[in-house]
């Protein structure tokens, strides 16, 4: 549980750039792909943010970017989660078989669309570009860290 619930903030849990930074920092469970657990202490508290939390600016493009792919997102898995045009009792046994995780197993085309507009938005903010290695972004986050720690 986030003390914050703003689009900006949620976008930038759900990039890539997070999700990366949790699985090397987060402790492992089961096998790599799936198993990682998000521990708040190694994970979150040492996330380095495009901004630091609470000093991002507000009436800066990148954070509305950030904020308004978070929100395309958001209403993209709503609409698949509970389609607006399933009506009656029949229909209702389908909607137990659209979960998030059955979603995101599937990965359609327009989820995967979302999540790239979504991670070059997070990427912009850091003033990376949105081509990096996995290593290569891994190794910014740390020197960010490392930089924001002694500061």
């Amino acid at each position: 549980m986030f003390a914050r619930q703003d689009d900006y903030f949620f976008g930038v849990l759900h990039s890539i750039i997070h999700e990366l930074w949790a699985r090397a920092t987060g402790t492992q469970l089961r096998e790599v792909e799936s198993g990682f657990r998000y521990t708040p202490t190694t994970t979150f508290e040492t996330f380095p943010f495009p901004w630091p939390p609470g000093q991002e600016p507000k009436d800066d493009p990148r954070v509305e970017a950030i904020a308004q792919a978070a929100r395309e997102l958001v209403q993209l898995r709503d609409n698949w989660l509970n389609p607006p045009d399933l009506t009656g009792l029949k229909d209702l046994s389908g909607l137990k078989q659209r979960t998030l995780t059955n979603l995101y197993n599937q990965r359609p085309t327009w989820l995967k669309n979302a999540h790239e507009k979504l991670d070059r938005a997070v990427f912009a903010a850091y003033g990376w570009p949105h081509d990096l290695a996995d290593e290569e972004i891994l190794a910014r986050l740390l020197a960010l860290n490392l930089e924001r720690a002694e500061g």
